[in-house]
């Protein structure tokens, strides 16, 4: 079977040397560099540049392909999948844009496929696990608490981001939507923030972001939802800080007759001071909390996470928890375990217990081991 990766960042390639284990597969990306660094990891699998945004139809170049993955950066997300549908082909997405996705099933259903969206870590297995306990029980509160972060905290932002500062932005300033007694409720993001402990890390504080996604509206029967980013404690009153001095505003402002976008400037300054280098321990942590009534009972279950960059293979533990999640949901539809056809987030996926077992499994034996 011949897989294509779209996109050859840091979570892409890891998705596409772990496939590489099974299928023949090539990446594709604008990024030479990028490329290499695949080749150079893995030299059985094929690289093609490609510039994903300047091509408008991908029937022709993805003609060869069973399966799509696309790893692109959010901003491009909704896009390029819509382009992979199509094209007719199947897909597993983990892009997170910011667009509502939810839009495309019925393009989906109308080419006869399956794409398979959000299927990381967050949004990803937090909505897995909601889709398989609200089977089991009548479900009245759902939490995530989720966040990457380095193993040495440097200031004064104590943070690396493992994709482009410009989507962390993004994240800190769209506001938040969650579920509040059975409805939608919009926040700034960066607000209620509240500290948690955690084994193993200490203290970290919580606050809210955009996260839900889909869970608004595939979900919406369950009175309490919420997504919260993990960070060292004051981060968010850091970025706070930059959002009111407008450093991330869009609109040009004049520096001595050059129009400059704060929002870009402060990208790139931040790009300097976020990048995740070579070898640079960092970890990813997640608590996933479902409440509700189960046989007349109050019941309880909790998931949680903690992955750490692996010395051995060099791999980060955002790219081992989002790549090895992405890449179990492309062996569910190789070996015909979910065949539906539309366009379904994981919730959608975690319903169904044989794929919901399978998808533990397969991370458990790449060692990002989930407990409950």
């Amino acid at each position: 079977m011949n897989i294509a990766v779209l996109g050859a960042g840091m979570v892409g390639r890891t998705i596409a040397e772990d496939l590489a284990k099974s299928f023949s597969v090539t990446s594709f990306d604008r990024c030479e560099l990028s490329l290499k660094k695949l080749s150079g990891r893995n030299p059985e699998i094929q690289t093609q540049v490609y510039d994903l945004r300047k091509n408008a139809d991908y029937t022709e170049v993805l003609k060869p392909y069973d399966i799509i993955v696309t790893a692109v950066p959010g901003f491009m997300g909704y896009e390029t999948v819509k382009k992979v549908i199509l094209a007719g082909k199947n897909v597993v997405d983990i892009s997170f844009s910011p667009e509502d996705i939810l839009n495309l099933d019925s393009l989906a259903r109308e080419k006869n496929i399956t794409a398979i969206v959000d299927f990381g870590v967050a949004p990803g297995m937090s909505n897995l696990v909601l889709g398989r306990y609200n089977e089991e029980m009548e479900v009245q509160n759902f939490e995530c608490y989720v966040g990457g972060l380095p193993a040495k905290r440097k200031k004064p932002f104590e943070y690396k981001a493992p994709f482009s500062p410009i989507d962390v932005i993004e994240e800190y300033t769209r506001p938040a939507r969650l579920q509040e007694n059975g409805q939608v409720v919009v926040k700034p993001a960066l607000t209620e923030v509240e500290l948690l402990q955690f084994d193993e890390i200490g203290e970290l504080e919580a606050f809210n972001t955009d996260g839900l996604r889909s869970l608004l509206f595939t979900m919406s029967h369950i009175p309490n939802m919420k997504e919260k980013t993990l960070r060292y404690p004051g981060h968010s009153q850091l970025i706070s800080d930059l959002q009111a001095g407008g450093f991330f505003d869009k609109e040009p402002v004049d520096v001595k007759g050059v129009p400059v976008s704060p929002i870009e400037f402060s990208s790139a300054l931040l790009f300097k001071e976020w990048q995740l280098l070579p070898e640079e321990e960092e970890f990813t942590v997640m608590r996933i909390i479902v409440e509700g009534v189960k046989d007349n009972q109050p019941n309880k279950v909790t998931y949680s996470l903690l992955d750490r960059y692996d010395t051995a293979s060099k791999t980060s533990s955002m790219a081992r928890s989002t790549g090895y999640t992405c890449a179990a949901a492309v062996h569910l539809l190789a070996n015909q375990l979910f065949t539906e056809k539309g366009l379904f987030p994981p919730e959608k996926i975690g319903k169904h217990k044989e794929c919901f077992d399978f998808v533990l499994n397969y991370l458990g034996e790449r060692n990002v081991n989930w407990k409950k």
